[in-house]
């Protein structure tokens, strides 16, 4: 009725992606984490110990590539989420040392992974505008909008459905607080 060889192959493939999510898991948590505290890093100035923390993320993702494979490792949620972190992380630190929002070199990552970590990123320059005002440096707030400004004009060209189109949308609200917050200013000034 059966076929006994089919099912143990079966059963064989199932324990081995089994086995591969756990491991996939595993790393893409520390990357996830690593990456949180990478951005908690950036907004209290320290860059250098940041930059240190995203090789060691970097070299993380390397292995995860090297062993499993861009396509398997794209099948698991966790590594989508820990790529998205990192990516925002990333952006964060490149937006704070005065390079580009680019392409990340030496990585390959999915188009999403960078979407979403951009679509993040204007959440995290809300937080240096706050801690900026707070401090009383207006200028650098305004800095901060056009940067935001900038951001949004190139993710204004896509059509986002689904998950995506939620990410765009908090990152449009992240840059309509931004403009409240410099209308108050000059309005009190």
């Amino acid at each position: 009725m059966i076929n006994l060889s089919f099912f143990k192959s079966l059963q064989t493939a199932y324990q081995d992606a089994n086995s591969q999510r756990r491991q996939i898991a595993s790393l893409a948590n520390i990357v996830l984490h690593d990456s949180k505290r990478i951005i908690f890093a950036l907004h209290r100035g320290e860059v250098k110990i940041a930059q240190e923390q995203l090789e060691g993320v970097e070299k993380v993702l390397k292995d995860l590539d090297k062993k499993f494979g861009i396509e398997r490792l794209d099948e698991e949620g966790s590594y989508n989420a820990a790529i998205e972190e990192y990516v925002e992380a990333k952006m964060l630190a490149n937006y704070l040392t005065g390079q580009k929002i680019d392409a990340i070199k030496g990585l390959k990552l999915p188009p999403t992974a960078y979407l979403g970590g951009i679509c993040d990123l204007l959440g995290e320059m809300v937080r240096l505008a706050t801690n900026e005002g707070a401090k009383g440096n207006w200028s650098k707030v305004s800095e901060i909008k056009q940067a935001m400004n900038d951001i949004m004009a190139g993710l204004v060209a896509f059509d986002f459905t689904g998950y995506l189109r939620t990410k765009y949308d908090q990152a449009r609200n992240h840059l309509r607080k931004i403009e409240q917050m410099e209308y108050e200013v000059k309005l009190r000034q």
